[in-house]
């Protein structure tokens, strides 16, 4: 598959690497000329320095031999009409990343007008993620995700107390025909393996076939348990602080916003009805004594600088608050503010990157998939005639530590693998994979008789 990327940002190279992955030809245009050299030592993928609106760089490339366009350079009217043009010039898909909340209220009317095919919002889509957090604790009453005869469900280890102290070859003894398959600990979803040892204050997740999970769900989940969310306070008023404010406005929450930038506090408080909307330093402990934060149920720390945000979401934390939430885009942040207790970290680029991945390899190969605190994908896959991974014991594979093949759909039958279980053609297969580990998930899935025509 031929893909050309417009933007040489973060986001463009993340999108890169997963689509290497999965050995596609990968084509770079970017304005940066040194950008792109540095690229070329890096990634296997060709580079153009030209500007992309201009419809003569599109008809030099041949863009109607392209099946994907993705436009995510840092400007929305730049990538919609760069996709526009694209697809008028006859590329088969094209992808185009928006941020404005402006062009968001009207996105639908902007897709049809244009010709763009798909649409995808970095800060609506960690929004999405701390939302399900927050005003749904991701309870739901039948797990939450369901395939066929299998099902996973979610809870606190605290209700199957059993669990505690046990390794995950252990657990099989207590979850017959179950498995043990992510665990959140301090806010990081980790994929066990064998001598993993489950500890008091994890949170389980556990797949298999639909009565077993059933009957174990009666044992540990509320139904219809919902968070009695009723306040929140947003470290930092951009993008993703004005889209949560907007949600947890509808949910009903009381919502203060604290942003450094005046200008930027007259939009959100011509903007959002019902949210408090303060100007201030979210750093300055005084002000955050003032505005009551020992009396808030969550605190999301959302500013435009990761270090911010670090030490923000540690203070939170050492004050008691429940629930706190980070956006975090560097991964060696993530690691560190797992291991500080906070309950969520999540990076935009992933999950964005994911959204485009999920859009570019179609239904064929992902038939549905579903998100876990924003940090890993459930998803179910068809097994195709090439793919790397069949007829191999799953013990002799070279499966990342972030990745694990959770059940099978063989015909009529479900199987919960083991390390002897090989994966067979036209297997339907759920498997779990981090989002940071997208790039080792599309070498597994690849076909092997496809190969980069730069290889």
């Amino acid at each position: 598959m031929k893909v050309v990327i417009v933007g040489a940002g973060k986001l463009g190279m993340k999108v890169a690497d997963a689509l290497l992955g999965g050995d596609h030809a990968v084509t770079i245009i970017d304005t940066d000329d040194q950008l792109l050299q540095k690229i070329s030592s890096h990634l296997d993928v060709m580079t153009i320095n030209a500007n992309a609106k201009e419809t003569k760089t599109l008809k030099r490339i041949n863009i109607s031999s392209y099946d994907y366009l993705i436009a995510v350079t840092g400007n929305d009217e730049t990538n919609i009409v760069i996709a526009s043009f694209a697809k008028k010039l006859g590329c088969n898909k094209v992808i185009a990343r928006v941020r404005d909340p402006e062009h968001m209220q009207q996105i639908n009317f902007i897709k049809d007008t244009m010709g763009i095919d798909h649409i995808v919002n970095p800060d609506q889509g960690i929004t999405v993620e701390i939302y399900k957090y927050l005003a749904e604790k991701y309870s739901l009453s039948n797990g939450i995700f369901s395939s066929g005869k299998v099902s996973l469900v979610e809870f606190d280890v605290e209700k199957y107390k059993q669990l505690i102290g046990l390794t995950m070859q252990e657990t099989t003894k207590i979850l017959p025909e179950m498995l043990v398959v992510a665990v959140s600990r301090n806010g990081k979803v980790i994929i066990p393996r064998g001598g993993f040892v489950i500890q008091e204050d994890d949170v389980l997740y556990v797949i298999g076939k639909k009565g077993p999970i059933q009957k174990l769900n009666a044992k540990v989940h509320e139904r219809g348990k919902y968070t009695d969310l009723q306040k929140v306070m947003i470290m930092g008023g951009g993008k993703t602080g004005f889209y949560l404010a907007e949600m947890l406005e509808e949910f009903g929450a009381a919502v203060k916003i604290i942003e450094a930038d005046k200008e930027r506090c007259h939009y959100l408080s011509t903007h959002l009805e019902d949210t408090m909307v303060l100007h201030g330093d979210a750093t300055d402990l005084t002000l955050l004594e003032e505005e009551n934060i020992d009396m808030m149920d969550a605190v999301v720390t959302a500013t435009g600088f990761d270090e911010d945000n670090l030490l923000l979401a540690l203070t939170a934390k050492q004050r008691g608050i429940e629930d706190v939430i980070a956006k975090v885009s560097r991964e060696s942040y993530v690691e560190i503010i797992s291991a500080m207790g906070v309950d969520m970290a999540l990076n935009p680029l992933d999950i964005t990157t994911t959204n485009i991945m999920r859009f570019v390899q179609g239904s064929k190969k992902v038939l549905s998939s579903q998100l876990i605190q924003g940090q890993a994908e459930l998803m179910e896959i068809i097994a195709t005639a090439n793919m790397d991974i069949l007829e191999t014991p799953l013990k002799e594979l070279d499966l990342p530590d972030g990745v694990i093949f959770a059940a099978i759909h063989r015909g009529n039958d479900v199987i919960i693998p083991n390390g002897d279980t090989e994966i067979l053609e036209d297997d339907r297969v759920i498997m779990l994979s981090l989002l940071s580990d997208i790039y080792e998930t599309e070498q597994l899935l690849k076909d092997s008789t496809r190969r980069s025509i730069f290889r």
